[in-house]
């Protein structure tokens, strides 16, 4: 279990999220109406220059296409960028997470398939190490204190509760949960601070907050709740802040951050 006060002075993950469709570097509100950003390893480079610890490649459309095509791009990105990279999108089986390993990544983040066959949760873990498995976790709210897991990029209901599924996952090996707020995607109004502290208090895993932010300072409520990471998308795509700026703000609330010294 997570306990919130006890990130103080450890080190809060940014990481930047890079939602792709086909070539492209896309943008969404909801998982919806997805607009064309730019070429996805362009803004990948830049933000690590700016210091960015890690970075998520989702293939937003591998679901319906049955594979991940984002192989090629996870192999020119790794020729010139040096921080952990966790690819996610249409990874159906052992085979296709070896592949997207194989291309440089370092972890991969499993939804669709992993609610169709939890036991792929258990085998890619046993395989490559917890550490190696991110179960990703799109939630939509339904009452209070309560959502429900949603597929295939926030498109599909499932009828499953978002802790029960917390849960199970990490019990089948699961290292880390990439948590996305469907409600919450690309409106800029911050996080949905109860769905991360609910999932954080029950969870023997770091979570990585996904989905909302709209200032630097949202991040210090989602890491008061308990997250070791926050995932930015729509607030570095589009020039409204940088991995700099959000990493001294971290800093001078108290939250430890890598150091960077840029180059």
């Amino acid at each position: 279990m997570t306990n919130p006060s006890s990130l103080l002075g450890s080190n809060v993950r940014l990481i930047a999220r890079l939602d792709i469709k086909g070539e492209n570097l896309i943008k969404g509100i909801q998982l919806e109406g997805l607009r064309v950003i730019g070429p996805p390893n362009e803004y990948a480079l830049k933000y690590y220059h700016q210091g960015v610890d890690e970075l998520i490649y989702m293939d937003c459309v591998a679901s319906l296409y049955g594979r991940n095509h984002l192989a090629d791009i996870i192999t020119a990105a790794t020729k010139n960028i040096f921080v952990p990279i966790t690819v996610g999108g249409g990874i159906r089986s052992v085979d296709d997470a070896f592949n997207i390993l194989r291309a440089g990544a370092d972890k991969v983040a499993i939804n669709t398939a992993a609610v169709a066959s939890p036991s792929l949760i258990e085998n890619i873990s046993r395989q490559f190490g917890s550490q190696c498995m991110v179960l990703s976790i799109e939630a939509k709210k339904v009452s209070d204190n309560k959502w429900e897991v949603y597929t295939d990029n926030g498109r599909e209901k499932t009828g499953m509760d978002v802790l029960d599924w917390v849960k199970k996952g990490i019990d089948l090996g699961a290292g880390e949960i990439l948590l996305t707020s469907v409600d919450k995607e690309g409106t800029r109004k911050g996080f949905d601070t109860s769905l991360i502290k609910s999932v954080t208090e029950q969870s023997m895993v770091p979570v990585i907050a996904s989905g909302g932010m709209g200032s630097p300072e949202d991040l210090l409520k989602a890491v008061s709740e308990g997250a070791s990471a926050v995932a930015m998308a729509d607030i570095l795509h589009y020039g409204r802040s940088n991995i700099n700026e959000v990493r001294n703000i971290a800093r001078k609330a108290g939250f430890g951050v890598r150091e960077y010294f840029s180059e």
